[in-house]
């Protein structure tokens, strides 16, 4: 007879915070189903997370090296570029600096196997060989990990399964990839302005209105929340690449919001705007705006469309008035082709660290800030239930205007 053991599950969001040369960043997880029997939580976490109610949280510290392996610099290994593979569909892949590949790819220098997913860096390129870090991307960063319970579960009769490791779930697939490897600056910038595989002009492109979203429900909730925690009530708001929607959050009241896009009808559309202007930014990244005339900007989900999104950026500080905020938040979904080249070569918190670099060479931007929402449930009816479970992720990138 199976031995069954009675025991507790919930629904938690784990938020890992940590912070960089460069920014303060946040990595939130949304995980259906923990199970406090077999899942190993790092420490002696396991009895404070387990007798938390919906809405309490609880926080951890860890130094260094204990979430994820700690740096080694045997992890440092040489490669020769000609010993670096290539894709599945037979693609040949130019290798950059600073940029995250598959291990896979270099699988024979690297000592793993072909189908290992698993990213590494490319700290330096010399001659026919080039220098590969395989450590962590979180490997030198102290890091904060707060859990709080979204909701409590019915109590399952257990007959054994799977465990998680709740510290390699949090740490996994992207977080610390978005910034650069010590003094390394990331070759983002090889061909600039950037360039598209559809170049036809976006005016033509934009002339028929989509009265369509790229996100979900549950993602439109957290681009609304993410803007209701940034923007101060009555604020004016820039809305860059604005469309049918602006997914901030309250009445239309809340904020006094100038949509600039490119189709006259779908901003006609939007019932938040009060002001409505139609620019081609990829003909002329130079705002129509006052120095200062806003109290915040932001582009929700467009940011990839930009061929020269540093000079949009710089402008857009230009616009803001000092310690306002301008925001940037994308997806993992847009109108295909439209998007620059490299965006879709891009591992996506490398796409974050593409935007960060963008505010970066931008100047006149402080108090950095990025943001991601992985795992959340995708709503009941939603067109792509079929395909895929979780919501549509949610990367955000912030910085403050300064004098």
């Amino acid at each position: 007879m199976a031995l069954m053991i009675m025991c507790g599950r919930s629904s938690i969001v784990f938020s890992l915070s940590w912070q960089s040369g460069i920014a303060v960043h946040r990595e939130r997880l949304y995980v259906r189903k923990i199970n406090f029997w077999r899942d190993i939580f790092p420490g002696n976490m396991l009895d404070e997370v387990a007798d938390l109610k919906p809405g309490e949280s609880f926080t951890r510290q860890f130094d260094a090296g204990v979430l994820v392996p700690p740096f080694s610099t045997s992890n440092m290994m040489t490669c020769p570029l000609s010993r670096f593979g290539k894709l599945k569909d037979g693609s040949v892949i130019t290798p950059a600096r600073g940029r995250f590949y598959p291990q896979g790819l270099a699988w024979s220098a690297l000592g793993c196997y072909s189908g290992n997913m698993t990213p590494f860096r490319i700290v330096s390129i010399d001659g026919y060989q080039m220098l590969c870090d395989t450590n962590h991307p979180l490997s030198n960063y102290p890091l904060r990990l707060e859990v709080s319970c979204a909701e409590i579960l019915e109590t399952p009769e257990e007959r054994g399964g799977s465990c998680t490791d709740i510290a390699e779930l949090v740490t996994m697939d992207g977080p610390g990839m978005q910034v650069p490897g010590g003094e390394i600056e990331t070759d983002f910038f090889g061909v600039y302005p950037f360039r598209r595989r559809n170049e036809q002009d976006d005016s033509l492109f934009y002339r028929e209105p989509r009265m369509t979203d790229h996100l979900d429900h549950a993602a439109i909730g957290l681009v609304r929340e993410i803007y209701g925690r940034l923007l101060d009530d009555g604020s004016k708001v820039l809305d860059l690449m604005s469309s049918s929607s602006s997914h901030l959050p309250g009445v239309p009241t809340r904020f006094e919001v100038t949509g600039l896009g490119l189709n006259r009808k779908e901003l006609d559309s939007n019932s938040l705007l009060t002001r409505r202007v139609v620019h081609d930014l990829n003909l002329d990244p130079v705002l129509p705006f006052a120095d200062g005339e806003f109290d915040a900007v932001i582009c929700t989900v467009s940011i990839e469309y930009l061929v020269r999104p540093v000079e949009v950026l710089r402008e857009a500080a230009r616009v803001t008035r000092a310690g306002g905020k301008v925001v940037m938040l994308f997806s993992h979904r847009w109108f295909p082709g439209k998007e620059i080249q490299l965006w879709s070569e891009l591992h996506p918190f490398e796409r974050l660290g593409l935007v960060l670099d963008c505010y970066r060479k931008a100047g006149g931007y402080g108090d950095l800030n990025t943001e991601t929402m992985r795992g959340y449930p995708r709503p009941d009816g939603d067109r792509h239930i079929g395909e895929a479970a979780f919501s549509d992720p949610i990367f955000a990138v912030w910085g403050s205007v300064v004098l």
